[in-house]
């Protein structure tokens, strides 16, 4: 039981700590971080639990809005909506960079615990494709999502609602893809492989472009002061 915990905990430190360490502004309060983390890994229960009770009870007629289009919007709706109430007005939200810390821990909260329940259900041979698809693309996912949370954060009232927008609508295409390039190939990672490295280019250009975002929004602050 015990090595079936770190391998399915591995990926999600390993992903987490990148994000972290590329973070050259401040320290993040630990608690808040690893509050964002529980919020994801309690969010795994309700979601999967849904999921389940749609597919048993056949909702959705068409095989590809089952398996595709809804556990898609609703992974992430329920991400989107735990940043925007519990972290997202929060003092410690401090610059734009902290939206992807902050993305990224809720996303690995959640893809934790589902890595640790289907591993659990089907051991730890499928413990590297999942660190590989599955684990990375949500913490891509939350990235996205968090750098989207970071613009809306630090921008005028004006345009605000276009970027919280945005931090739901463009994880959840990004997440319908992945799902539709699973279904494409029997091959799993054969099928995931090139969305996989266009996602890996995009969650890494969101890092760096949030990075070039705060460092313009600690020197406006310095040119404030007396």
């Amino acid at each position: 039981m015990i090595i079936l915990l770190t391998v399915a905990i591995a990926p999600s430190l390993a992903l987490f700590s990148y994000f972290y360490l590329r973070d050259q502004f401040s320290q993040e309060p630990s608690k808040l971080l690893f509050q964002s983390f529980i919020y994801g890994a309690v969010l795994t229960f309700p979601i999967l639990f849904l999921q389940y009770v749609f597919k048993e009870e056949q909702v959705f007629s068409n095989i590809l809005a089952t398996n595709i289009l809804f556990p898609s919007i609703i992974e992430e709706f329920f991400k989107w909506l735990v940043i925007l109430i519990a972290i997202f007005r929060h003092v410690d939200f401090e610059d734009p960079y902290d939206g992807i810390l902050y993305g990224a821990s809720v996303s690995l909260g959640f893809a934790t615990v589902e890595n640790i329940l289907y591993l659990l259900e089907f051991g730890t041979d499928i413990a590297f494709i999942r660190a590989l698809l599955p684990v990375s693309s949500h913490a891509l996912f939350g990235v996205v999502m968090g750098y989207y949370y970071g613009k809306a954060k630090f921008s005028h009232d004006g345009v605000q609602h276009k970027w919280l927008f945005l931090a739901l609508f463009i994880p959840f295409g990004l997440h319908l893809l992945y799902n539709a390039s699973l279904w494409s190939n029997n091959n799993l990672l054969a099928g995931a492989a090139p969305f996989m490295l266009f996602l890996w280019w995009f969650g890494l250009r969101k890092v760096k472009q949030a990075h070039l975002l705060s460092l313009s929004h600690y020197h406006q602050q310095n040119s404030k002061m007396p």
